[in-house]
Order: C-alpha cells, then structure tokens, then sequence
C-alpha cells in the first residue's frame, strides 16, 4: 500500500480536494471564456470562483494536518 495523502486522508480531506480542483478548474474555464469573447465581466466572475476553489485547498491542508497530529497523537 503506497502512503499517499489520498489513501491516508479523511474523507471530509478527500472532498475538500475533489472541490477545490473542480471549482478551481471551473473558475478557470469562465475566466478563460470571458478572456476569449470580451466580456469583462466573464473575467471578474471567474476571478471570486478560483479564489474560492483556493479556499478550499487550504481547507483541505489544514484539516489532513489535523487528522497527521490526531493520528501521531493517537501512537504516543
């Protein structure tokens, strides 16, 4: 068994990750649309999007940190 963050993370970590790249990627693509058809207001939509999937990435480190120190804790 290979002990990667996916297998050993919770999976409250798993769907913070599985959000985090799909609100990301989506707020990349609007972004990008809005870029490519003139549309100022596509970008400035897209912009609040990614910084939300950012958001959820550093939820997602913090709470597999959390779940490092409970499981080391867990040992002693």
């Amino acid at each position: 068994m290979l002990n990667t963050p996916w297998e050993t993370g919770s999976d409250l970590y798993r769907k913070l990750v599985v959000s985090a790249l799909v609100t990301t990627a989506l707020g990349i693509l609007i972004a990008v649309v809005g870029a490519m058809t003139d549309r100022s207001g596509l970008v400035y939509t897209g912009i609040p999007v990614i910084v939300v999937g950012m958001v959820c990435h550093i939820a997602g480190l913090v709470v597999r940190s959390r779940d490092t120190r409970r499981r080391l804790r867990d040992r002693r």
